[in-house]
Order: C-alpha cells, then sequence, then structure tokens
C-alpha cells in the first residue's frame, strides 16, 4: 500500500518519465536516455519511499507503541516543560531514508497539545537537532497520564506532515503524518515508564512496544 502523502509526487514522477520516454521516441539522444533512467530510478524510489504496510498493533491500555520505524539511539532523563513540566523519559528514535515513514499514534488518548516550531535542519541522529530542528510537537492525555512527541525533520527531511488537531480522540496505531526523507522522533514519558527497547535496537511503527505504564 502506498500512503497518500506520496499519490502527488509519485504522479508527477511519472508524467515527467513519460514526457522523457516519448522525447527519446522522436528525438533519440544521449542525454535523454540519462534523464529517463534517472526519473525512471526516482520513481521506483517514490514507490518504496512511500510504502505504508500493515501492522500487527498490540493491545492493552499499559502498553507504548513505538510511533517511527528506525533505530533507537537515545535513552534519557531530561526536563521536559512544553507539556509535562518536570522530568522526563525521553526515547529517541532515527528514521533512515530507507525506513517506512508514516508515523503513528502511541497510546490511545486525547490530542491536549500541538506545536510546531520553525527551525534549522540539521542532521537529525545529532542531539541538538532535537531542540534546534523545525519541529512537530504533540501531546496526549491518556486514561492514566500524559505523553508529548515530536516529529524532529532532518538534514534531507525538509517537510513534516501532521494531520491532528486539538481535541482529537486518537487510537494507539492510527496513522497520523509523516516526515520525508530521513528523520527524527522524540518520545517523552513519565520517569515510572517501564522501558522495553535498547539502544541500537530497530522498532516499528505501530507494532514494536516501546515502553509499559
Amino acid at each position: 500500500m502506498i500512503n497518500k502523502n506520496g499519490y502527488t509526487i509519485i504522479l508527477y514522477n511519472g508524467f515527467l518519465l513519460a514526457g522523457f520516454v516519448l522525447l527519446l521516441i522522436f528525438y533519440p539522444s544521449n542525454l535523454l536516455k540519462i534523464l529517463s533512467i534517472l526519473t525512471g530510478v526516482f520513481l521506483v524510489f517514490h514507490f518504496f519511499f512511500f510504502r505504508d504496510p500493515e501492522r500487527n498493533i498490540p493491545e492493552g491500555r499499559e502498553v507504548i507503541i513505538s510511533p517511527a520505524d528506525g533505530k533507537i539511539i537515545k535513552i534519557s532523563e531530561v526536563e521536559e516543560n512544553k507539556y509535562l513540566h518536570g522530568k522526563a523519559l525521553m526515547v529517541s528514535i532515527f528514521m533512515s531514508i530507507f525506513n517506512v515513514h508514516v508515523n503513528r499514534i502511541p497510546v490511545s488518548g486525547k490530542v491536549e497539545y500541538l506545536e510546531h516550531k520553525a527551525g534549522k535542519f540539521k542532521a537529525a541522529f545529532k542531539d541538538k537537532s532535537s531542540e534546534l530542528n523545525e519541529q512537530s510537537l504533540i501531546g496526549i492525555k491518556t486514561s492514566q497520564t500524559k505523553i508529548l512527541f515530536k516529529q524532529i525533520a532532518g538534514f534531507i527531511a525538509r517537510r513534516i506532515v501532521n494531520n491532528l488537531k486539538i481535541g482529537d480522540e486518537v487510537k494507539c496505531g492510527e496513522r497520523f503524518g509523516m516526515i520525508k526523507y530521513g528523520s527524527r522522533l522524540d518520545v517523552f514519558l513519565p520517569l515510572s515508564t517501564k522501558i522495553n527497547v535498547r539502544i541500537n535496537e530497530r522498532v516499528k511503527a505501530g507494532e514494536t512496544i516501546i515502553g509499559e505504564f
């Protein structure tokens, strides 16, 4: 399945490829051959990049699932003053361009906090990117507690998609957006949370349980 955020890019890419192929038929040249091949490669890449597989979503009110595919690059205790207003556990997930980039809701609850913060586009695996890069922050109140998570743009990623609104009732595992072309997602959890992942572990959005309340 292809995510809807990729439809326009794939369509334009397809039209461009068709145009180069038609020109190549009537005006053969090495330049048009190269352009046709490169456009075809980009078309295949975008089908791969915007893939959106179904996931087996774990059940249970206590579980926190990964909102992104990727690799755990940091687990630490931090001060979170945007929504949790105190110390929290931060779990950071880095997404390369080869990961599925569809983001999913980590817990069921109600969206209470949203903020889009303009910023820089540093490499997403660097610590400073969590503070300095362009990002979208989402705070959800569950039946037990609150959590915050950030979609963070990276060096290549320049487009954050977030379809949520304040007051939305959301369910664990639901799709809510994506970050295009490699990026990072930070999850801020209460200190009492049991963390179920470790550094360098690979996780899947909507499927891997990263923690439990």
